[in-house]
Formats: C-alpha cells, structure tokens, sequence
C-alpha cells in the first residue's frame, strides 16, 4: 500500500508538472508579409512601412482604386486596420498559421480561414 502511494503522488508531481508548461506561441518573420498576395480575385499588398491596400477584381476594382490598410504583425497576430473613404477605421484580427516567402495562412475569430499564394 505504502508504495502505491508513492508511485501516486510520483505520478500526480509529474502530470502537474507537464501540464504547467505551455506552447509557446509562434513567431512569424513579417519581412516575408512585404509584397504582393492573391487568393482567387482578392489582392492583398503588404509595404514595408506597414501599410498596405486591398481589392478584389471580382468586384471590378483595381490596385488604382483599392482600399487602404495599415498592418502590425505580432507573434501570430495579425491585424489590418482598414482606412475607411468617408472616415473611420475597421480594425480585423486574424491568426496567422502559415508564413513563408510563398504561402500565408490565417484564420479569424470565427474560424474562417484565409490561404494566399505571393506574386
């Protein structure tokens, strides 16, 4: 009896133990976010000095007419605040789970996800 009761606080040590310790989030390079993304008819460009606009020639906009963004990366989030013509901005947060020089990947709150091949 005596070592079962050894063994079970052992166990319970290690199972609190491991259960403390968290992933750590993911860091994404945001010099691979610079430059110009496609997703079907939807456009995305990135700058580097974190601005950006968007447009979808399914809508018969062009990258003449697009909208305006600025943009943060950090960590894994990804956040675009969208410049409104008649004033006011829209803030839209994502989840970035693929970055690399060719693919970007994100997903928002709702679990919409997102996937874009660079130009």
């Amino acid at each position: 009896m005596k070592k079962f009761i050894i063994c079970l606080v052992v166990f319970m040590s290690f199972s609190v133990l491991f259960n403390s310790c968290t992933k750590d989030e993911e860091f994404f390079q945001e010099s691979f976010l610079i430059g110009k993304w496609v997703s079907g008819t939807v456009y995305y460009k990135y700058l580097s000095d974190y601005s950006g606009k968007t447009w979808d020639t399914a809508d018969d906009v062009t990258e003449a007419e697009a909208q305006p963004f600025t943009w943060t990366l950090v960590k894994s989030e990804l956040t675009h605040i969208h410049i409104m013509v008649v004033g006011g901005n829209i803030p839209k947060v994502y989840t970035v789970t693929e970055l690399t020089a060719t693919t970007l990947r994100y997903k928002d709150d709702f679990g919409k996800s997102y996937s874009f091949t660079k130009l």
